[in-house]
């Protein structure tokens, strides 16, 4: 399964978990409203990523519209000696990197500094922020604005959770909306054919 489709599912399961774990902050209507549209969403993108890749596999193609290796094009070679493994050590150290911060101000806002609430936004923040050096690793700039909004998102969820702000809103607003901008983005990979990183790269050597 090419990087772009798995890229996008695991945006999208995040996104999805993020809306339903913070739609518990909400009044009882306004939870279930959004748990539901979460459910929707989630399903949205798990029809669209079975319909691509379908679709890529019965024209040959990889869903980045590169050739599959065996497929029987000329570019299989240059398809399966180039790019390597999807997720190499690079993509988990910034994984590794990106846990250890969570857990560290996660404990410390629900410990010293008695603000448990604001560690939703904490995570988004640095969720927020790892998408940046994500969009190094893979060379895909669109990683740039999907970092700064989602960062963005927890960063104002701090501002209002120590100005005292109700738990509800920091889950709207450090939770919620970073999660439907996740499975928003995912819903665009999956509809997008984005370059590979041998066209992205050869453009910035140009």
């Amino acid at each position: 399964m090419p990087g772009q489709l798995i890229g996008s599912l695991i945006g999208g399961a995040f996104g999805f978990i993020y809306v339903e774990v913070n739609a518990g902050a909400l009044p009882g209507a306004a939870a279930w409203a959004a748990r539901v549209l979460g459910v929707v969403a989630l399903a949205a993108l798990l029809l669209a990523a079975r319909r691509r890749s379908v679709g890529a596999a019965a024209g040959g193609t990889d869903t980045e519209g590169d050739a599959v290796p065996g497929a029987g094009t000329t570019l299989d070679t240059v398809a399966s000696g180039a790019r390597g493994p999807v997720f190499g050590r690079g993509y988990w150290i910034v994984v590794a990197v990106e846990f250890l911060a969570i857990v560290a101000g996660v404990r410390l806002l629900a410990g010293p500094l008695d603000r448990p609430e604001a560690g939703v936004a904490w995570v988004s923040l640095v969720v927020g922020a790892h998408f940046f050096e994500l969009a190094v690793h893979f060379a895909r700039r669109f990683f740039h604005v999907l970092g700064a909004a989602i960062a963005l998102s927890g960063a104002v969820g701090l501002v209002i959770d120590f100005a005292g702000g109700s738990a509800a809103v920091v889950a709207v607003v450090a939770g919620i909306i970073p999660g439907a901008i996740l499975m928003a983005f995912a819903g665009w990979g999956l509809h997008t054919r984005a370059p590979s990183l041998l066209t992205e790269q050869s453009r910035d050597r140009t």
